[in-house]
């Protein structure tokens, strides 16, 4: 599609990036704030779980709904109107007075979120012309990766300066703004206008729903428990079917044929990997800064600035080498530093062990962070159709869901079997065994990625004229930093 209007760049980038890093900031922003919450709300541990998982289960189960909604009826739309139930959500979210009516709110949350994440990197990559979409893409990574690492940072600030349900109120005028941004500065794009695939709906929301929900329930009710292993067994068995159903019906939901392509495929093992074991990791170590060595959950979130906010300044410059050096080389340097900083911090954990000494590891871990975002993204598309974008990166989007659920609970599960305990004489024990499993994930996602192939890994496809003479500071520097 080819339009005759001339937006800056950076508009087009905000315009999808500022939703996307709302979107993912919502993953994890509550994580410190679930005390407060127990006492403010009288919730049980059942409901605090929900208030996390209410929202990630809608999210996963509902984003290849989205994509198919937004192929078929125009990805712009189905994206504000994602970020319009987004930010009603949150106002019902910060209004709630019951444990109830606050699972509600999220899983309404986890909905809308399903429609702007996934739809954000197709209405990019369709609006930017082919000469700076890795450095768009960069961008993009690095803010949608820095909401999901900067959640509990955030959550901490909030409720110690204001209170939980300031959490919330802050993505409302964050929606006002982006809804408008978005209608002004995004062209609408679809793809293949083909029968809605209901039937693939089904089984795979259900499929992807019993999936995670088994994931979330393990630690939690035992993993040989009914409800988890029905969750497991029931959601496995209808992704199956889903997959035998996608082979043969005429209009699919997913078309098989993208996982063909080796860099689709090869790039989706390594996101879900890389997800596997760095939130899970990221999990156990904001509770041990916390429960071992008493910090309060703002003090946790600064402390880990090193590793959360190094893809904020990396990602857009790395998004620039991808065309040089194409997506291998940097994925697999990314998840091999991220192995070698876990490592590191768990040779090194120890209850007394000074922040000085970690400092480095965290740094490491987020330089390598960097180095995924953006190639992921570009591997995902590089051999895709404009007409499959959507498709691929809602296939990406889930992975990287189910990918950071399976990480916290199968880490968390290692720290339980080695008897750890929320307390600051029963953790550190446990956690190192813990971090070690994480490190061991993500080297063998940089094994994964060397499956890439050696080309540059940038979609071939041109895009609409999009204006690349404007004076934005920002691209300028970057472009100027990687030449």
């Amino acid at each position: 599609m080819t339009t005759t209007r001339r937006i800056p760049l950076w508009l087009v980038i905000a315009a999808v990036s500022v939703p996307a890093f709302m979107a993912s900031l919502d993953n994890l922003v509550v994580t410190s704030a679930l005390p407060v919450m127990q006492a403010g709300l009288d919730a049980s541990i059942e409901q605090l779980q929900w208030f996390i998982n209410g929202f990630s289960l809608a999210f996963a189960s509902l984003i290849l709904i989205a994509v198919a909604a937004g192929d078929r009826w125009g990805r712009k739309r189905v994206f504000l109107g994602g970020i319009a139930l987004f930010t009603l959500a949150s106002v019902a979210c910060a209004v709630a007075t019951t444990p109830e009516a606050l699972i509600v709110a999220r899983v309404i949350q986890g909905a809308g979120g399903a429609a702007v994440l996934p739809l954000s990197l197709p209405l990019l990559a369709g609006a930017v012309p082919r000469s700076r979409r890795a450095l768009a893409i960069g961008i993009w990574g690095g803010v949608a990766g820095l909401g999901v690492a900067l959640g509990p940072l955030i959550g901490g600030a909030v409720v110690e300066g204001l209170s939980w349900h300031a959490i919330f109120w802050l993505n409302v005028p964050v929606g006002l703004i982006a809804l408008p941004l978005a209608w002004w500065a995004l062209d609408e794009s679809r793809g293949r206008r083909a029968r809605l695939d209901l039937v693939g709906l089904a089984l795979s929301a259900a499929g992807v729903f019993g999936l995670v929900f088994g994931i979330v329930r393990g630690n939690d009710t035992g993993w040989t428990s009914g409800e988890v292993l029905a969750g497991l067994i029931g959601g496995g068995a209808l992704l199956l079917a889903f997959v035998g159903w996608e082979a043969r019906t005429r209009d699919p939901l997913i078309p098989l044929g993208l996982f063909r392509d080796r860099s689709f495929t090869t790039a989706n093992v390594v996101v879900t990997l890389f997800n596997l074991g760095i939130f899970g990791s990221i999990f156990i170590l904001i509770q041990f800064l916390q429960v071992v060595q008493g910090r309060s959950p703002l003090q946790a979130g600064v402390m880990t600035m090193p590793w959360t906010l190094a893809p904020l300044f990396i990602a857009p410059l790395t998004g620039l080498l991808v065309p040089r050096v194409g997506t291998r080389v940097l994925m697999v340097a990314g998840t091999l530093m991220q192995a070698l900083g876990l490592a590191w911090i768990a040779f090194v954990m120890d209850p007394d062990v000074a922040y000085g000494v970690m400092a480095p590891a965290f740094l490491l871990a987020g330089v390598g962070m960097a180095l995924v975002f953006a190639p992921s993204a570009s591997a995902v598309l590089a051999n895709m159709a404009p007409h499959d974008h959507a498709k691929a990166t809602g296939v990406n989007s889930t992975l990287r869901e189910i990918g950071g659920a399976l990480g916290v609970a199968a880490l968390t599960a290692v720290f339980t079997g080695a008897g750890g305990e929320f307390t600051p004489s029963g953790y550190t024990d446990a956690a190192a065994p813990a971090i070690w499993v994480g490190a061991g994930v993500l080297l063998l996602a940089s094994l994964a990625a060397l499956a890439l192939p050696e080309g540059k890994g940038v979609p071939a496809d041109e895009a609409p004229d999009v204006d690349e003479d404007d004076d934005d500071p920002l691209l300028a520097l970057a472009t100027a930093a990687a030449e």
